[in-house]
């Protein structure tokens, strides 16, 4: 290394720790000014007193025997609740539900109109394929939850919703 090199790297050395020590002394004294400035405003700020008794509440317990209707948890104002409509045949189950796998083929399941991928299942007989759209089913190709993940929905229109898949696919 040459003299100039060593000279350069020594200087850039100096400027590069002097840069150093000022951004931490910035750091530093913005930190002081806003402990004494900033602190007193958040902590009066409404919204930020809310946000605080609002995680608090969620942390409360229900003991029992006493009285714990303080702790019900309300919806927010103007809060937006969806709800699913409950359909009322085995086409709108098809539509609302099993239609969101079997019009694709995700996660392995057959699409609708595919006769081919159909046929095995069509010949293990309808009972099968009611237990397997119910219960669910874990198989080589993919899996089947429960109800096609609606638990609310009634076997009945379940079984609808197969004989509908299964007439699409015949």
């Amino acid at each position: 290394m040459s003299t100039q090199d060593s000279k350069f790297f020594n200087i850039f050395s100096l400027v590069l720790g002097i840069l150093i020590v000022i951004t931490i002394l910035l750091f530093a004294f913005a930190r002081g000014v806003g402990r004494n400035t900033q602190l007193a405003h958040v902590e009066s700020d409404p919204k930020y007193v809310a946000d605080v008794e609002t995680n608090l509440t969620s942390g409360r317990v229900a003991i029992a025997g006493q009285d714990n209707s303080a702790l019900a948890i309300a919806p927010a104002a103007g809060a937006v609740v969806a709800t699913l409509a409950m359909p009322t045949s085995g086409v709108e189950v098809y539509e609302q539900v099993c239609g969101a796998c079997h019009l694709n083929g995700i996660g392995g399941a057959p699409k609708s109109d595919d006769r081919a991928a159909w046929a095995p299942r069509i010949a293990q007989g309808t009972a099968t394929l009611y237990k397997h759209a119910i219960e669910g089913y874990t198989g080589k190709s993919g899996v089947m939850p429960a109800k096609g993940g609606r638990a609310d929905l009634s076997d009945e229109l379940v079984q609808a919703a197969v004989d509908h898949m299964v007439s699409k696919a015949q």
